[in-house]
């Protein structure tokens, strides 16, 4: 751990806006968003769970997610000390060591409010924490290399995600079979999500020793992956759609893949340039298609045919 001084000492306790700022309501949207995928793809009517599902919604977005931008926040404050000095933690508007002992809070409540909703809801969001402190934290600090953080990523923030709704839903108890092969296939495409998203910053992790996929492979190569990661898993999805039983919903997500598969080829002509672009086009219709196939397999009844 790097840096045991605060930058700052004139505050003597945190800006309670500031610590808002630290758990970064703006990433909260696509763990609440598999979250709600999840919800429905469960077998189950949503009347007589709101207060479940509700309370699911800020585990999945508020508390677990929070919770891992927090413990970025606090790995990260030396270089946001450079890159970022207006941040909450090297602005000293977060003074101290307040930023680790919050992220241990918030990690502890939402361990807390996961064990109320259930074992299996519990499970998913202790691997998701863990998959966070291990994203951000040495020794691991996983994401310096892309191949292994944007895994982490995706696994939290898709699949734990999603199979937490569906437990929600099951009162806590494992999922349906196929909910968990959705949860599974989707987070791995998100793999080529988080590629895109690394374009922003190729010069900069050049800088601080970040082995992004656009640094390891160069903005071409690493493109083509990112699109590979996305499109393979929901070729996968389209076929057991078929062998499920549901072809409407098949073809709802061929569709919205083939969309996908234009805004690649465009992407891939200058995807440092294009990325952000087809971050605003390709990737909604990518979570259009996870919603579609949620609703696909609720008609099932927890049963694979």
């Amino acid at each position: 751990m790097r840096g045991s001084q605060p930058i700052v000492k004139e505050f003597s306790r945190p800006d309670l806006r500031a610590l808002l700022q630290l758990l970064k309501p703006i990433t909260w949207f696509p763990p609440m968003w598999a979250f709600g995928c999840g919800v429905a793809s469960a077998a189950e009517p949503v009347a007589g769970r709101w207060s479940a599902v509700l309370l699911g919604v800020l585990l999945a977005g508020p508390m677990v997610c929070g919770a891992s931008q927090v413990v970025n926040d606090w790995f990260d404050r030396d270089v946001d000390a450079i890159n970022e000095p207006q941040r909450p933690i090297p602005s000293g508007r977060v003074p101290g060591a307040t930023a680790l002992y919050f992220a241990i809070l918030w990690t502890c409540l939402s361990l807390l409010l996961g064990a109320l909703l259930g074992r299996w809801v519990l499970g998913a969001t202790a691997l998701g924490l863990a998959l966070a402190w291990a994203y951000s934290a040495p020794p691991l600090r996983l994401k310096l290399n892309g191949w292994w953080g944007n895994a982490a990523v995706g696994i939290s923030y898709e699949g734990l995600a999603w199979v937490t709704g569906a437990a929600v839903m099951g009162g806590g108890a494992m999922p349906a079979a196929e909910v968990l092969i959705l949860a599974g296939l989707y987070s791995a495409g998100a793999h080529g999500i988080m590629t895109l998203n690394d374009f922003k910053s190729i010069e900069g992790d050049l800088q601080m020793g970040v082995r992004s996929l656009p640094v390891q492979l160069g903005p071409e190569r690493a493109g083509v992956v990112a699109c590979a990661a996305m499109a393979i898993p929901q070729v996968i999805v389209i076929a057991l759609l078929f062998d499920w039983g549901r072809p409407l919903h098949a073809g709802i997500v061929t569709a919205l893949l083939a969309l996908q598969g234009a805004a690649m080829i465009r992407m891939l002509r200058d995807p440092r340039a294009l990325a952000p672009w087809y971050n605003g086009t390709g990737v909604t219709l990518y979570v259009l298609g996870m919603l579609v196939s949620a609703f696909a397999v609720s008609t099932l009844g927890g049963v694979l045919p």
